[in-house]
């Protein structure tokens, strides 16, 4: 007769590829049952968008299947629900919130969040997007709605629909004119347009987030529970140090940053077939700057500037995979349940301990000489500009603040206090410092 150990143990070698452990002591395996040799059970992924889902299901069957005394097998696919308050029910049926932010304008950040809005709707979710930027709305532009009725029941706007995708504007009610208001007030329209929005039932709701770190990222980070972030960026040097004004401001108000999009990043030339980066190649720079991963590095293209129609974007296949690496990125913060590295200092070093029980250690100059901040490395040519004769030998760490599961923040007693600095780029000084200290070459561990 088959067990409930013997149906765990099979599905145990169904692996995440994500999270790189198996589905069981994740939790995902729930309500197991058995009833003669017909055996049921409920797979809970992270996110309704799991781009695994179905092979999840195949394989579960598949092993579940081949018990003995198995006859039948019903797998339900669910997902885990978004938690945290919201400001109203309007927002209680939807699964997913993504702020879509840049610390910088002109970056195409509106045109990405459209489009990405697209490509999610073309995997067949139900999606919205809120145009939060109140003095610069780009949604009836980019969806050709400038005039559109906005039906209002009982204080509750229904979202203008375009082509089956649900969107809300200040815009809207504007027109043409200027939003002529600051502080409270712009934050007071904001909320009210997501809030009194009837969104209905939504997979994703994308929110185009005004660019800077003003009132209005502070007032929906702190009364809406976002899943993340992401940042969309350019390759160009004011950019890239923006960036880090964003992810401190997003980690500061306890929402995930998801990862980066690099906008404009290259173009692939008709004549020679090649692709081109005229602002330079900065994908290595992003992740070892700031310990996060590029979800998308998007071309230079002429006219993409209209999202009305579903299509918008499809011939892009960097927006299908922007949406793919996206739903990832939303499950593995759902199912991160294995620890973050916890680090500490004293006079003389910064200590590291990981979560699999190693631990690594580097001496508190030596980790500020390697700062890669765009005050330390010239972000065009790489070439350092900190010099190491004005870095103090007894200087300290007076402030460390970790930031998810990528990267610290460190202010040092030099005043200095714009270095971010990835897990992965501590742990490389630190063993190369070991090795060199030893001088033979070896790496040693403390």
């Amino acid at each position: 007769m088959v067990t409930e150990t013997a149906i765990l143990d099979a599905l145990r070698s169904i692996i995440d590829p994500d999270l790189h452990r198996d589905i069981v002591s994740l939790g995902f395996v729930k309500n197991v049952k058995i009833n003669g040799g017909a055996v049921s059970f409920t797979i809970e992924l992270t996110t309704p968008a799991c781009p695994v889902r179905e092979r999840f299901r195949s394989q579960a069957m598949e092993v579940v299947q081949a018990l003995p005394g198995v006859t039948g097998v019903d797998v339900e696919i669910t997902a885990q629900q978004r938690h945290g308050a919201a400001p109203s029910v309007a927002l209680d049926n939807i699964g997913t919130i993504i702020a879509v932010s840049s610390c910088k304008g002109g970056v195409g950040k509106s045109t990405v969040a459209a489009l990405l809005a697209r490509a999610l709707q073309r995997e067949g979710l139900a999606v919205g997007l809120l145009d939060a930027d109140i003095h610069g709305p780009s949604i009836p532009t980019l969806f050709n709605t400038h005039h559109p009725d906005v039906v209002t029941m009982d204080e509750t706007f229904l979202p203008v629909v375009v082509d089956g995708l649900a969107t809300m504007s200040l815009g809207y009610f504007l027109g043409e004119k200027p939003a002529v208001m600051r502080g409270p007030m712009v934050s007071n329209y904001v909320m009210q347009l997501l809030s009194n929005t009837d969104w209905g039932k939504l997979d994703y709701l994308l929110i185009d987030l005004p660019p800077g770190t003003g009132d209005i990222q502070l007032t929906l980070t702190q009364r809406v529970s976002f899943d993340g972030a992401i940042i969309v960026t350019t390759p160009q040097a004011l950019s890239l140090v923006d960036v880090a004004r964003g992810i401190l401001m997003f980690e500061k108000l306890e929402v995930p940053v998801l990862g980066v999009v690099e906008n404009m990043a290259f173009f692939t030339c008709d004549g020679c077939g090649k692709a081109h980066h005229p602002f330079g190649d900065s994908s290595g720079t992003l992740h070892d700057r700031f310990g996060l991963d590029t979800l998308a590095r998007l071309p230079i293209l002429p006219n993409v500037h209209n999202a009305e129609s579903r299509d918008a974007g499809a011939d892009i296949p960097e927006f299908a995979q922007l949406a793919e690496r996206l739903h990832r990125a939303v499950g593995m913060r759902r199912g991160d349940h294995a620890g973050h590295p916890e680090i500490s200092a004293d006079k003389n070093f910064i200590t590291v301990k990981w979560p699999d029980g190693s631990e690594s250690r580097v001496a508190n100059r030596v980790l500020r000489l390697s700062c890669r901040c765009a005050l330390c490395v010239n972000e065009m040519s790489g070439a350092p500009m900190l010099d190491p004769a004005s870095v103090p030998e007894n200087i300290e760490a007076v402030e460390i603040v970790p930031l998810g599961n990528y990267a610290v923040s460190i202010a040092w007693s030099d005043g200095h206090s714009s270095g971010i600095f990835s897990w992965e780029h501590i742990r490389r000084i630190a063993d190369e410092s070991s090795a060199a200290q030893c001088g033979c070459g070896c790496v040693h561990t403390e």
